[in-house]
C-alpha cells in the first residue's frame, strides 16, 4: 500500500487508538507498523508506559535494519498492554486499543495496535511480540495471522524487555503467506511455501476445555476428525512459564515500581509485585523444569508435523473486562512460550466475532507451512 494512504486510515480510525506515534518517512516500499517497544531511530521508543525516557531512539533495533533492508518503510509505532504487560491492550496513558469488529471489545493484547493496524488496513504487515501470547491473543481477537517464532529466531535487541528467557519477536499480517515472508524479512531464514502436502495434525489429549459458545463451534469444525496425542500437561506448562515472566518482569521493573509506582496501570503494577513476591526457590525450580518440558514436547511432536489448538478460550471481551478474562484469553498460549516452539495464529472460518487456531510446529517451516495448507482448504468452508 502507500504510505499516504497507510497514514490516511490511521487518521480516520484514530478511535481505535491502534498507534502511540507516527513516522515523517517518505517513499515507496512496503509499510510496516512497529509495536512501541522496538526502537526506531528517530522515535521515542514508549513501551505503552510514561516512565521511559522521553526522547528518540538514536538506533533502529537489529530487527528494524532488517526491515529497511528489504526496502519496508515505517509508518509508526503501535501501542500495546503498557509494558506488553497484559493481553487485552487497555492502556491507561494512551488509550484502549478497540477492536476493528467491534470498538466497545478489546483488541487483545500486548500487540493489540499491531493487530488493529492489520486488521483495519492502516499497513501491509506489522511487528508484534510475543511472551505469552502477545501476539496470538490479539491476532485470534482481531481476525488476522501472525507468527510467533521458534525461539531466538529473531534478534531481540534494541526491544524493552518484558522477560528474556520467553520474548520472541514476530510478524502479524493479513494472511499466512504474507506473515511467511515477513519472518523471512524478519529473521533471515527462508521459508518454501510452493508445493504444500497434507500435513499430519493431532490435538493434545485433555487440553480443550472450557470454550464460550463461538470458539466451541469453531473449534469442532476445524478439528473434526484429527487424532489426539499425548503432549506435556497444558497447565504445567502454564505455571512454569508464568512464573519465569512474572520473576524476570519483576527485576526489570523493580527499582521503578519502587521509586514511581503512580506511573504505573493499577493492573501491571499489580502483576510487578506478585513477581516480587515470588521465591528464588521456585524460580529456579521453573527454570530447571522448563528445559525438561521442552524435550518432552519435542519428543511427543515427533510423529506429527503441527498441533491444532484454539488461541483463546473466549472471543474478545468488552472493554469494561477485568483482570478475570486474563486466564481465558491466555490459556493456550503461554505453555508454547514455556515450550520455545514456533506457532502461527490464523483466523477459523467463521462468521461473527473472530475466533483464531493456533498451529504448532516443530519447526519455523512446519509451522508455517501447515497453516498456509489449512488457510487454503478453510477457504472452501462457507460459515
Amino acid at each position: 500500500m502507500e504510505l499516504r494512504e497507510a497514514h490516511r486510515r490511521i487518521e480516520e480510525r484514530a478511535d481505535l487508538c491502534a498507534f502511540i506515534s507516527t513516522s515523517s518517512e517518505a517513499g515507496a516500499g512496503t509499510v510496516v507498523a512497529v509495536k512501541d517497544l522496538v526502537d526506531v531511530a528517530g522515535m521515542v521508543t514508549t513501551a505503552g508506559g510514561i516512565i521511559l525516557p522521553n526522547v528518540p531512539a538514536e538506533h533502529d533495533a537489529p530487527v528494524v535494519q532488517r526491515i529497511r533492508g528489504e526496502g519496508c518503510l515505517i509508518v509508526g509505532k503501535t501501542n500495546l498492554h503498557e509494558f506488553a504487560f497484559g493481553v487485552t491492550s487497555m492502556n491507561p496513558h494512551y488509550g484502549t486499543v478497540r477492536n476493528p469488529h467491534d470498538p466497545g471489545r478489546v483488541a487483545g493484547g500486548s500487540s493489540g495496535g499491531s493487530a488493529v493496524a492489520v486488521a483495519a488496513g492502516m499497513c501491509d504487515w506489522a511487528v508484534g511480540s510475543d511472551t505469552g501470547g502477545s501476539i496470538r491473543i490479539p491476532g485470534s481477537l482481531c481476525g488476522v495471522a501472525g507468527f510467533k517464532p521458534a525461539l531466538g529466531s529473531i534478534d531481540t535487541r534494541g526491544v524493552i524487555p518484558l522477560s528474556w528467557s520467553l520474548d520472541t519477536l514476530g510478524p502479524m499480517a493479513a494472511d499466512v503467506a504474507t506473515v511467511a515472508g515477513a519472518f523471512s524479512v524478519m529473521s533471515g531464514e527462508i521459508v518454501p511455501t510452493a508445493h504444500l502436502d497434507r500435513p499430519r495434525l493431532a490435538v493434545p489429549a485433555g487440553w480443550i476445555s472450557d470454550l464460550d459458545e463461538p470458539t466451541e463451534l469453531a473449534w469442532r469444525m476445524v478439528s473434526d476428525g484429527l487424532p489426539e496425542i499425548d503432549f506435556v500437561d497444558r497447565d504445567h506448562l502454564f505455571r512454569t512459564g508464568l512464573t519465569i515472566l512474572l520473576v524476570e518482569a519483576a527485576t526489570y521493573h523493580r527499582r521503578w515500581a519502587s521509586e514511581f509506582p503512580d506511573k504505573y496501570g493499577s493492573d501491571v503494577l499489580g502483576h510487578i509485585r506478585r513477581g516480587l513476591g515470588i521465591l528464588a526457590v521456585d524460580f529456579e525450580e521453573a527454570l530447571r523444569d522448563r528445559l525438561r518440558l521442552q524435550e518432552m514436547a519435542a519428543h511427543a511432536m515427533e510423529e506429527i508435523d503441527a498441533l491444532l489448538v484454539p488461541a483463546t478460550a473466549i472471543v474478545a471481551p468488552p472493554v469494561d473486562a477485568g483482570n478475570e478474562v486474563r486466564e481465558p484469553l491466555a490459556r493456550f498460549t503461554r505453555p508454547f512460550n514455556t515450550t520455545g516452539q514456533p506457532v502461527v495464529v490464523l483466523p477459523a472460518p467463521v462468521r461473527g466475532l473472530p475466533v483464531g487456531i493456533q498451529v504448532v510446529g516443530r519447526t519455523n517451516a512446519d509451522a508455517l507451512r501447515a497453516a498456509m495448507w489449512l488457510e487454503q482448504e478453510w477457504r472452501n468452508i462457507t460459515p
